[in-house]
């Protein structure tokens, strides 16, 4: 009896079902599996960044991550969404905003999103770049990591991710004023991981570097507890990139997302090669940091040309991004004394404006312009930093941004949250 109304209820399914019907659940199927993935993102980066600190600041690093995306999530849907995606424009496609909160309706579940080829759900879309938000102020953690007060960061994070992200990001994926003058990103080499890492530029400076860091001109290694731990987060990272990049088709057609999925991954890997030979030249030794830090730097360089380069121009940006983040590195640690534990301004802000400009250099579209994509990082490179440092100034000002000496001697986890990530370790080292 059971099998006879199932297979009634399949039958008059599949006679209501249109064509147009059959699409928008594939595709929403498709960008709710993106989604998944981005969400897993996260986690990459809490593994990357807690394996890449010291073991007395690991419970702080995994409880900023947490809070992120629930900051960004909440914020997100409070207004970021409609302040990134307003539909009409009411300052010169300058600034817009569609009011607060998300839509109740289920009426609207497939009629707002007129971007994307053949649709998928309002709710969809809003969990999908909401998961987004969430990552900018993950790669600020990772550079300000082992001396920032915790309830500074947060409040940091709730003004970044809530207000500046989307703003500036509805300046091209809203439809703004850059979008109408031809600027490209793809999936965010600038949007997302560029501003995230003028956010940690602005706070490493502001902080200052860990002690002990930098004594006269010595520069002094101050290696991550859990390189396996590390190795395992970037993995993550390189899996929730096939949503971060193959869900910004937005839309399942398979040749699109394929195609995408392959200038990502070749682009990854030959970020891993280029990194590990020009470390090994540079260093006269393999350093495997490196080479992770090399695989998302391809990743990141591609992220905003990911659709519109051809393959073999992707392993050309992998290979390129690979040599700048060694180069990047050492440069802002041994050179400029910019104290950043996991490398997240080399990988995310030196290649982010990489992968952007190598849009105008590699893009099969004729109309994409180095000159456009130059002005769009420039003008984000600007914007986003005047406005870090501005919030971080006056958090500082309001609340204090760093800890106490003391505190960052013995750690964060036990100052801030009063427990290890790793118990009787401190017993264990004095013994």
């Amino acid at each position: 009896m059971l099998f006879a109304v199932v297979a009634c209820m399949g039958t008059y399914a599949h006679a209501q079902t249109t064509p147009e019907d059959a699409v928008f659940v594939v595709n929403n199927v498709w960008m709710m599996v993106s989604t998944f993935l981005v969400f897993i993102m996260h986690l990459g980066f809490a593994t990357l960044e807690s394996g890449l600190v010291q073991a007395k600041n690991t419970v702080n690093i995994l409880f900023k991550n947490v809070l992120i995306v629930a900051i960004g999530l909440l914020t997100y849907a409070a207004w970021g969404f409609n302040l990134m995606y307003p539909g009409d424009f009411s300052i010169g496609q300058f600034l817009g905003f569609a009011g607060f909160g998300l839509s109740n309706t289920p009426d609207v579940a497939g009629t707002l999103i007129d971007y994307a080829d053949g649709g998928y759900s309002y709710w969809t879309d809003f969990l999908f770049q909401g998961m987004f938000a969430a990552t900018g102020a993950t790669i600020v953690s990772g550079a300000v990591a082992g001396r920032i007060r915790l309830p500074s960061f947060l409040v940091f994070t709730s003004v970044f991710v809530g207000f500046v992200y989307p703003w500036v990001g509805s300046w091209k994926w809203g439809g703004g004023w850059l979008d109408q003058m031809g600027f490209y990103d793809f999936a965010g080499s600038t949007l997302v991981h560029s501003v995230g890492g003028w956010g940690a530029l602005a706070g490493a400076l502001l902080l200052g570097p860990r002690l002990g860091k930098y004594i006269g001109n010595e520069v002094r290694a101050i290696p991550g507890s859990n390189m396996p731990l590390a190795t395992i987060g970037v993995f993550l990272l390189w899996l929730g990139w096939f949503g971060f990049n193959g869900g910004s088709v937005l839309s399942a057609d398979p040749g699109p997302v394929s195609f995408t999925l392959v200038t990502t991954c070749l682009a990854a890997a030959a970020g891993i090669l280029a990194a590990y030979l020009t470390s090994n030249f540079v260093q006269h030794k393999p350093d495997l940091s490196m080479s992770l830090n090399g695989a998302l730097a391809g990743l990141v360089g591609i992220t905003a040309g990911a659709d519109t380069v051809s393959i073999m121009s992707a392993v050309v940006i992998g290979l390129v991004a690979g040599v700048l983040v060694v180069l990047a590195v050492i440069t802002i640690d041994s050179r400029l004394k910019i104290d950043d534990p996991v490398g997240a301004i080399s990988v995310h802000l030196v290649c982010g404006i990489w992968g952007t400009l190598a849009v105008g250099i590699f893009s099969l579209n004729p109309e994409h312009s180095f000159v456009t994509q130059l002005i769009g990082v420039v003008v984000y490179g600007i914007v986003t930093f005047v406005l870090a440092l501005t919030i971080f100034t006056v958090v500082r000002a309001i609340m204090g941004l760093r800890v106490s000496e003391e505190e960052e001697l013995k750690g964060l986890d036990i100052g801030e949250h009063g427990m290890e990530a790793y118990s009787g370790f401190q017993i264990f080292v004095t013994d």
